[in-house]
């Protein structure tokens, strides 16, 4: 016998008596490619079948729409940011709502002034009320 042969024989005897834990390892291989073919095929096959069935086509039409609704939205909303702003509609209510903030500070500070005179003058105005009191009785006695 030449070498290679010996050593063809030894390589079918090898493979012949693999240990338990390869022999469970190529098994678990083999299980696992076959899964992998099984899987492919069903999905294979339910791709066929929403084609066929127009499931596809429905969801792609569907999306379809939604863009282009979602596009001529943004395009309704642009045109109209631009009229108003051409037409001096945001810069008119900026001005009010500046003009609104100056009234409300100058209505403040009168309120405020007019606040701080009550104060001053609710002293002379409570003597002059006792007064008047005081002379209103003297005078029911008499």
């Amino acid at each position: 016998m030449t070498s290679s042969t010996q050593e063809e024989e030894n390589l079918d005897h090898s493979t012949t008596m693999v240990d338990a834990n390869i022999q469970k390892t190529i098994d678990s291989i083999k299980n696992t490619a076959s899964n992998i073919r099984e899987g492919s095929s069903k999905v294979r096959d339910t791709v066929r079948t929403l084609r066929q069935s127009g499931a596809i086509n429905e969801l792609i039409y569907a999306v379809q729409e939604a863009v282009i609704a979602a596009r001529d939205t943004t395009r309704e909303i642009s045109e109209t940011a631009r009229e108003l702003r051409d037409r001096g509609v945001i810069r008119d209510t900026a001005s009010a709502i500046d003009e609104t903030t100056n009234a409300v500070r100058e209505t403040a500070e009168t309120v405020k002034g007019t606040a701080q005179q009550v104060k001053e003058a609710a002293p002379e105005t409570m003597e002059t009320i006792r007064k008047a009191s005081s002379r209103s009785k003297k005078l029911k006695s008499k």
